[in-house]
């Protein structure tokens, strides 16, 4: 199934704010109904491919087949760039602007290899495209040639399972839920839970270093991850031959976080876990952010550390925002913040970490709510991109951005991004909401994520690129990481540069050099165009 081609996820799971909420928007932050009807997929005028029929014929060469290189103006408007707000705000005024020229479905590493040669030679750039799930801009490359999309779905199987090593092996284009069910039948589990989840493939998560909401418990992908293939228009780089090595740098890095701009990924070896026998989610009220935020500190440095952990600050409590299917139902909502902890393995485990916890978060301020909130938390995890759509067809202007820091720096940085945000809107008349939890814990340091609704303005792109300019601006001011789970794509590549430095730049510049010599693979996105 594909995704809704103007918005998230499943169009059958689409649902439209209740009236007490689309009251709320207009009352507290001037929100106005839409004047004008979305366009449907039948409205959409898409320009006829631009790819000539030389190059057509080479990548059906390399695809074995006519039906593996499609044209059709559907086809590529649904890989026509990712899902973040102003993406979703192009596509629904009929901007086809990074519309691909094709999209090519390889079934495998040599078929890879053979598409990236015909690129080269035929002087067009490739994008990668897993689930389609990019917020930052790292679908839509630099507009320099005619860019093909490469979907992987048809690489989508489990490779290999190593029960005694706990390893399981997957292609790239494998989702993450058929990859959870393919595992549990041998009794394994990867833990990886991000909000994406339900579209999002293995190979994205790998590209783009993703975190899931069970980090606290099972680590990022990225700290998953034991080896990859990589295809290259130069060849094959084969990275990781065991759990650990001093064999040199480690070449998995590279390959990790680089979106694309480096190859395909084409293999993913990761490590697995028993499925855990107990899983209980459960609430905790805090009086204050601060209090709610040195409670996790103390949890994430000295345990026992639960495997899910996040904290909502006051706006976003008061909202509704850390469970999601319960906004507009008329639920309490308390003052201060609240924060969700989840406990997953054996029952003896989960019994001792949740106590010992509970004394801790006790300790801090905390007062136990339960385990309802934990239940509407796990229960609406995946909610938030349908609510986000919800409010764009209400007429307002939603959107999310993350950062993360060490825990010295955490206090100064969420100030300045949430100051950052409500000022440059309120200044050109647009007022917003500006919500924040801390999403995932570390013993050094934690990330931030910021949801921001206001009114769209005249000009919703330009109204949001301000705010996004002064919130990246703040970011880096205050010592923190342009984008902690997100990806750099083509939005945040500007200040990536500035956070990498100019010698680490031209060494990841040196790489793609030797690797992509041509400049095939997602020109633009993740480092600048040449």
């Amino acid at each position: 199934m594909d995704m809704l081609w103007s918005g998230w996820g499943d169009p059958a799971r689409a649902t439209p704010l209740p009236d007490t909420v689309t009251g709320l928007l207009r009352d507290l932050l001037g929100v106005e109904p839409r004047r004008t009807a979305p366009l449907a997929l039948e409205d959409l005028d898409v320009p006829d491919s631009p790819l000539t029929p030389a190059a057509h014929r080479a990548l059906t060469e390399a695809l074995g087949g006519e039906d593996r290189v499609r044209t059709d103006a559907e086809t590529r408007v649904r890989h026509t760039r990712g899902k973040s707000t102003p993406d979703l705000l192009r596509i629904r005024e009929g901007d086809l602007a990074d519309v691909p020229a094709a999209v090519l479905l390889p079934a495998g590493h040599d078929e890879v290899l053979a598409v990236l040669r015909a690129c080269a030679e035929h002087g067009l750039s490739l994008v990668p495209f897993g689930g389609g799930t990019s917020v930052v801009g790292g679908l839509a490359p630099a507009r320099r040639a005619t860019f093909v999309a490469l979907d992987l779905r048809r690489m989508d199987g489990l490779l290999d399972l190593d029960p005694v090593s706990r390893t399981a092996t997957f292609q790239p284009g494998l989702r993450a839920p058929r990859a959870e069910a393919l595992l549990a039948e041998h009794g394994f589990t990867l833990g990886h839970f991000p909000q994406s989840y339900e579209w999002a493939t293995i190979g994205g998560f790998a590209a783009t270093r993703s975190s899931g909401q069970a980090s606290a418990g099972h680590g990022r992908f990225d700290e998953m991850v034991l080896s990859l293939t990589l295809a290259t228009p130069e060849g094959t780089l084969d990275t990781g031959r065991a759990p650990r090595s001093a064999a040199g740098p480690d070449l998995r890095q590279l390959v990790l976080g680089s979106e694309g701009a480096f190859g395909v990924i084409t293999s993913v070896t990761v490590r697995v876990r028993p499925v855990p026998r107990t899983r209980v989610y459960e609430g905790w009220h805090f009086p204050s952010f601060e209090e709610g935020t040195t409670a996790l500190r103390r949890l994430a440095q000295d345990g026992p550390r639960p495997t899910v952990l996040r904290l909502s600050d006051e706006t976003e409590t008061l909202v509704g925002l850390a469970q999601p299917d319960a906004i507009g139902s008329g639920a309490p909502h308390q003052a201060g913040c609240t924060a969700v902890a989840g406990y997953e393995g054996t029952d003896e485990d989960t019994a001792y970490r949740r106590e010992r916890a509970a004394h801790v978060l006790r300790a801090c301020g905390g007062t136990p709510l339960g385990e309802e909130p934990g239940r509407r938390w796990a229960h609406g995890r995946y909610a938030a991109p349908y609510l986000r759509d919800a409010l764009l067809d209400a007429g307002a202007f939603a959107e999310t951005l993350e950062t993360a820091a060490f825990w010295s720096r955490v206090p100064g940085l969420y100030a300045a991004v949430r100051d950052a945000l409500t000022a440059t809107l309120t200044g050109v008349g647009t007022p917003p909401l500006v919500m924040c939890h801390i999403s995932h814990v570390y013993e050094n340091g934690a990330s931030l994520y910021f949801t921001v609704v206001s009114a769209r303005g005249e000009d919703p792109l330009a109204h949001w690129a301000r705010a996004k300019h002064a919130a990246n601006e703040a970011i880096l001011a205050a010592g923190g990481t342009i984008t902690h789970h997100h990806g750099v794509g083509t939005d945040h590549r500007d200040w990536y540069v500035r956070e990498a430095g100019s010698l680490g730049i031209g060494a990841l510049r040196a790489v793609k050099r030797h690797l992509d010599p041509s400049g095939v693979l997602s020109p633009g996105v993740l480092l600048p165009a040449d």
